[in-house]
């Protein structure tokens, strides 16, 4: 055996039959460089992402700023410095983050109990709370991270119990139950902040781990009921919430709202590109129609300026970027590792549809990011740590021993 293979247990994926615990196989783990398909797909994500940033970006950043190249500057710079991060992350031994994993969500956990008490807030919600050094922080967003991997610990952590499908009780509990607890302990502590997109984004994120994780099926039916049922509820009785909702519902009684307006003039920018579009730079919907069209509506400018085909290479990339992140997923040394890139490529995933649902008026604005598209220099950080994780994780594959 080489310096690059390590012999390690891999606990079994498939159930104990009749009670016995099955023999497991000897597993070789094989350590070689990172995954080179998902990499080649982030950077292609990066570079286009970053073209329509300073496409969509430079009328408004010369109107507001001044300077044309002020947002993309700003983006190259967290881009750069972001994909340095991502490499010093994936040379990181993925069993260092799992011995992390516990402190740091107890770590976030404290600091979103301290958000409606010390946060910001930005009209009815308050989502942003000020630290030393660090500055303004939104701790619901790696906090999206921090649940993939706690999950995923715990799941790795109590497999034998969660897959003893003979007995109903024990995987009922320690299947469902109690990571449904950690899941609904996380969304209360964030629906406090009347944060109620990221409520429904980091509910969707526990359910792809609690799945994948081996859960029983039926109780995952019935939590997904249960969850919509207490979102809804809460929205009803919730005015911000509910408005936005009667907004989307019917955008005729609220022209003069600021979320309708950008919604009204994103779907034109969609409509007026056609099918190849109007041309790179040449979109007429950024000029002061579109507000802030490099945040979370710069999939409607990428629709104006490439048009459908356009919008198709993106829909196309982000395809690709969760089919590689499975397949990584697949051949992950161990349960957490595993379960690690399924929650987050899926919790990318879940962005890029609500994002592209809002855009397209298919579900109400909830102010969500296009991932690798929208400029912001926290979220394209945090953003490249989680593909440094899967990187990293993609670095290590296994084998029986013959």
């Amino acid at each position: 055996m080489n310096n690059n293979t390590a012999k390690v247990k891999r606990p079994s994926r498939t159930p104990r039959k009749g009670g016995q615990k099955t023999k497991l196989p000897d597993i070789i783990r094989l350590k070689g460089g990172v995954d080179r398909p998902l990499l080649i797909i982030i950077i292609l994500l990066l570079c286009f992402g970053s073209i329509m940033v300073f496409s969509s970006s430079f009328a408004a950043a010369y109107q507001d700023r001044g300077d044309s190249y002020f947002y993309i500057k700003r983006q190259s710079v967290f881009l750069i410095t972001g994909f340095v991060i991502m490499l010093v992350v994936s040379r990181i031994d993925y069993r260092w983050m799992r011995r992390l994993t516990t402190p740091v969500f107890i770590i976030m956990c404290v600091l979103l109990a301290f958000v409606p008490i010390l946060g910001i807030a930005e009209g009815e919600a308050v989502r942003w709370i000020e630290l030393p050094v660090v500055g303004r922080f939104q701790p619901s967003e790696p906090m999206k991270t921090a649940l993939v991997l706690m999950l995923a610990h715990y799941f790795a952590t109590y497999q034998d119990k969660i897959t003893n499908y003979r007995d109903f009780k024990t995987s009922s509990l320690w299947g469902d139950l109690y990571p449904y607890l950690i899941v609904c302990f996380v969304c209360f502590l964030v629906a406090l902040e009347k944060h109620f997109s990221g409520v429904i984004i980091l509910f969707l994120i526990g359910t792809i781990v609690i799945f994948a994780g081996g859960a029983r099926k039926f109780w995952l039916f019935a939590a997904g009921g249960a969850g919509g049922t207490l979102v809804l509820i809460a929205i009803m009785l919730t005015d911000y919430a509910k408005q936005r909702i009667d907004t989307w519902l019917h955008p005729e009684n609220y022209s003069g709202l600021d979320d309708i307006y950008q919604t009204l003039q994103g779907l034109n920018a969609i409509g007026s590109g056609g099918f190849l579009g109007v041309g790179l730079g040449n979109s007429y919907q950024k000029y002061n129609y579109v507000p802030e069209p490099q945040n979370d509506f710069i999939f409607s400018i990428v629709c104006e300026e490439l048009g459908f085909v356009g919008a198709l290479a993106v829909i196309l990339l982000f395809v690709l970027l969760v089919w590689r992140g499975f397949i990584i997923a697949m051949k992950a040394p161990d349960t957490f590792t595993s379960l690690a890139v399924i929650g987050i490529i899926g919790k990318v995933g879940i962005q890029a549809i609500l994002n592209i649902g809002v855009v397209t008026a298919v579900i109400p604005n909830t102010g969500i990011t296009l991932p690798f598209f929208s400029y912001g220099g926290t979220a394209l950080w945090l953003l490249l740590v989680e593909m440094g994780i899967v990187l990293s994780i993609s670095r290590f594959s296994y084998q029986n021993k013959q």
